[in-house]
């Protein structure tokens, strides 16, 4: 899958190290704290610089929202863990990146983990999202996200978001990068209609490894997107209390469009192995082609070449009258290549009416008639 982190190993706790122990990545982005602290009445958005900021953010307010953009500053994030009362354990796959999609319930928090698309490309990234009593904490790799439309309308004061609880929250966060998902596909089905006009007249070496490339994509997505059926199924099915029986409806909405992402992945894959297949038969018949002209033209040489064998075999025509008295005619010459010519059109004539030359093709046979 194009994830966000290449080639590069990742960070692992040396082995026998005690769980939940924080290790940091000198690759991973520096965390960068934003926090959105609201009610039906009051918005505070803010950026942290350090956590006596992030402790008082949280008084006397519903709900908040700490946004976490990497995961470099280990001490910050533990802080910020001991302040909410995060499970050490998830705070521990929170940076170490590479976390399947899962879902996890604490006595505190529920804990999600998802794989985000990056800038409407198949490349994902390590979302981390905690569900507690009036917050919600999302930890992801690096800048760039799409919750930019669920914090305009925080900003702009909607009823619906503003007035409901963290669970709200957390299901409209999620719901963003399922639907991030489909500006995906929508580019994977539009490579794919431009690949299918290239058929007749691309490189068929270039046409093939761009072939590869979308199946490559969409298998990405898939891999990506059916786990989170799953983890949103767990959500809805959890009796912690963290989510109300409203936002389960929601949920169930979310989980649709999982669903329905899954089965344009597989159809998308479809319809890229029916491209695949159709530029393999393209290439197989150009080559049916070239190899029967090529075939015919030999053919055609044949009888040609035996004449010619036949009469460079040099022997003496006055030491025999059977040693090839046509060397010794006027016209032999003449008379072998109108024999060779002769020859070579019976044999198109032949082919042609065979149909293996364009012209009519060839009829059914009397059996195939019977």
């Amino acid at each position: 899958m194009g994830g966000s982190r290449g080639n590069r190993p990742r960070q692992r706790a040396a082995p026998g190290v005690a769980p939940g122990t924080l290790v940091r990545d000198p690759h991973a982005h520096h965390s960068e704290f934003a926090v959105f602290a609201y009610g039906p009445e009051h918005l505070e958005e803010l950026h942290v610089r350090d956590l006596d900021e992030l402790v008082a953010s949280r008084a006397d307010v519903p709900v908040v929202w700490v946004d976490v953009d990497g995961v470099g500053d280990v001490d910050a994030l533990q802080l910020m863990g001991d302040d909410f009362g995060l499970h050490p354990l998830a705070l521990e796959d929170v940076v170490s990146l590479g976390q399947r999609p899962k879902f996890e319930a604490y006595a505190q928090q529920l804990f999600l983990v998802l794989q985000m698309p990056r800038a409407d490309s198949v490349a994902t990234e390590q979302l981390s999202l905690f569900l507690g009593a009036g917050f919600v904490i999302t930890v992801q790799e690096q800048p760039g996200d799409p919750f930019e439309l669920v914090r305009e309308r925080l900003r702009s004061g909607r009823p619906r978001i503003r007035g409901a609880g963290s669970d709200y929250l957390a299901y409209a966060l999620i719901d963003a990068v399922v639907d991030a998902y489909f500006p995906v596909i929508d580019a994977c089905a539009q490579r794919l209609e431009e690949l299918e006009e290239e058929l007749d007249g691309a490189d068929p070496e270039s046409l093939a490894r761009r072939i590869l490339g979308v199946r490559r994509e969409l298998l990405a997505v898939r891999r990506a997107v059916s786990p989170l059926r799953d983890v949103i199924g767990s959500l809805m099915r959890d009796d912690s209390g963290f989510v109300s029986d409203e936002t389960r409806l929601y949920l169930r909405d979310c989980q649709d469009h999982t669903l329905r992402i899954v089965e344009m992945v597989e159809t998308q894959r479809e319809l890229a192995a029916g491209l695949r297949d159709m530029h393999l038969s393209l290439v197989s018949h150009r080559m049916n082609e070239i190899m029967k002209v090529l075939t015919i033209i030999s053919t055609i040489f044949i009888p040609a070449t035996f004449v010619a064998g036949v009469y460079g075999m040099n022997f003496d025509a006055s030491a025999s009258r059977f040693n090839m008295p046509e060397l010794s005619w006027a016209f032999g010459y003449p008379v072998a290549l109108l024999l060779m010519g002769a020859m070579a059109l019976a044999m198109l004539l032949f082919f042609r009416r065979r149909g293996w030359l364009g012209g009519r093709q060839p009829g059914p046979t009397a059996g195939e008639r019977r």
